[in-house]
């Protein structure tokens, strides 16, 4: 076991994200990042919609970048892995997937969180209901019936592959997301893991109750899951165990955060009114509401913010998620082969002052919050003869601005109050022109940390300030040093443009019948 050291002033964070495992080490003292080794990881697509990826190789690539960091620590700044007071874990929601707990092997690959095939385990569900309501859970849950929930995904599961149906028959089966599975091999696997998760993954599932924090009857029943395959609905912030083997071997796991709630923690949205966003393979906005649950009358889903200690109340937030932001730009790169690499499109785009009137809506895989579209596909439209390959890379980004205003929109409406500013992270802030273009079509301050990757750096929070661990004070922590984009159009224009961008919205409806 690795000893806690005097000098035990280092957290570390593992970051799972959709395209890359990363693990990171921060200073509680200053929260700089200290140390960091990052694997590429590939999706799986099958067929059209359906998208996932492999368990085990993620696991590989966790237990690798843990292993590069302790060497880093070693070579490059003279520091021993006693200097880890604890680790978090900040990881992809919603992706899914099923697992023997005798031999620790996958059933099958996992589900990734922007799959489509659960669309017709979707339908039949809504058979069953009043006038095929998709918000006849929202009281329970906080969320609609949606094929980007763990839910469906997990019914998919239990529907289709014979390996899920064996393994559930001889008692052997167990589900979870990817904060589960890291958990459970990190803790010793089949030999003792940790089967649980956290407040803020759990209530991504549709199967946790937003009062009570636990598994509902009520709705493991509708979707037909026997709890006893789901894992222990822990807080955000604890001492769940330690790593069994390994460089890092001793070392206490002590926080457990979906990516866009460790976000919401690394961006100090610590008070009720604040928000972040993030910029990923898709967009997540989340805006703190305190300790009241906000049900949504206008298309966002009801989550848990994060829980810090077993003891205290859970924060919650309204969200709205965009499927598809980077994912746009890879699709323009490998689809279509206008960039050969996407830090192309930044400098293309900037070659000509707007995007020509051209609306680009890349619903690839149906429309998130506020609309729920399904059957939604992606429409590029506006285009005349005189459109160039740099009006269609601004369309894009344009797209990702134009999706974040339709969630901020209907949080004034469900908060009553517009933000003043909007707090953002992750890798695509680096743009600059996607920066000013999001403050100037949602006419507000856009704030971006100088340190982009707060999902993190939230999940290293969380573990420093855990009970037992205690080596951050959160009243403490500073607000990180930011760069601020201020709006430069007129509101004329903006409200024109974005009138426009609504009528291209419309026509994506309806194509997937």
């Amino acid at each position: 076991m690795a000893p806690k050291s005097d000098k035990a002033t280092l957290v570390g964070a593992i970051d799972e994200g959709t395209s890359s495992t990363r693990f990171l080490v921060f200073s509680s003292q200053t929260s700089r990042l200290i140390s960091s080794h990052q694997i590429a990881i590939d999706k799986i697509c099958p067929r059209e919609g359906w998208v996932e990826q492999d368990a085990e190789v993620i696991m590989e690539a966790v237990r690798e970048c843990l292993k590069q960091t302790a060497i880093k620590l070693k070579e490059d700044n003279e520091m021993d892995v006693s200097c880890l007071s604890a680790i978090g874990i900040s990881n992809q929601r919603e992706t899914t997937l099923a697992w023997d707990k005798k031999t620790g092997k996958p059933l099958h690959n996992a589900i990734v969180w922007l799959d489509m095939r659960t669309a017709s385990t979707m339908d039949a569900l809504l058979e069953s209901v009043p006038d095929k309501d998709k918000n006849c859970l929202k009281s329970l849950c906080g969320l609609p019936i949606s094929p980007y929930f763990s839910a469906l995904k997990i019914r998919w599961l239990l529907d289709n592959v014979e390996e899920v149906r064996e393994a559930q028959d001889k008692g052997t089966l167990v589900f979870g997301t990817m904060d589960t599975w890291l958990i459970w091999n990190l803790t010793g696997g089949p030999n003792g893991g940790l089967h649980i998760t956290d407040v803020t993954n759990a209530s991504r599932t549709m199967l946790m109750n937003l009062k009570t924090l636990q598994w509902d009857d009520n709705l493991c029943k509708f979707f037909d899951i026997p709890k006893e395959i789901l894992p222990e609905i822990r807080s955000s912030s604890e001492v769940y165990g330690r790593i069994a083997d390994g460089p890092m071997k001793g070392i206490p796991i002590a926080a457990c955060m979906g990516d866009q709630h460790a976000a919401l923690l690394g961006q100090k949205c610590l008070t009720k009114g604040s928000a972040k966003s993030t910029y990923g393979t898709g967009c997540f906005l989340l805006y703190n509401t305190g300790t009241e649950i906000v049900d949504s009358e206008h298309g966002l889903v009801t989550t848990v913010g994060y829980k810090l200690g077993p003891n205290t109340k859970a924060v919650y937030a309204l969200e709205g998620s965009v499927a598809v932001a980077g994912a746009a730009f890879a699709w323009l790169k490998d689809n279509i082969g206008l960039v050969e690499n996407v830090t192309e499109i930044e400098a293309l785009a900037n070659r000509v002052h707007h995007s020509g009137d051209v609306y680009f809506v890349p619903a690839f895989s149906g429309l998130y919050a506020p609309y729920w579209q399904s059957d939604a596909r992606g429409v590029i439209c506006g285009i005349t003869e005189e459109t160039q390959r740099s009006h269609i890379m601004r369309a894009a980004m344009e797209a990702i601005c134009f999706q974040t205003r339709d969630i901020l929109e209907a949080m004034a409406k469900d908060c009553g109050t517009p933000l003043y500013k909007l707090q953002v992270d992750g890798g695509m802030t680096a743009n600059n022109l996607l920066m000013q273009l999001q403050a100037d079509l949602c006419g507000i301050p856009v704030i971006r940390p100088h340190m982009a990757e707060t999902s993190a750096l939230g999940a290293a929070i969380a573990a420093g300030v855990a009970e037992g661990v205690e080596v951050w004070d959160i009243k403490d922590i500073q607000a990180p040093a930011s760069d601020t984009f201020r709006p430069r159009v007129a509101e004329f224009d903006r409200n024109n443009r974005y009138s426009k961008w609504k009528m291209a919205v419309e026509r994506s409806f309806g194509w997937e019948i």
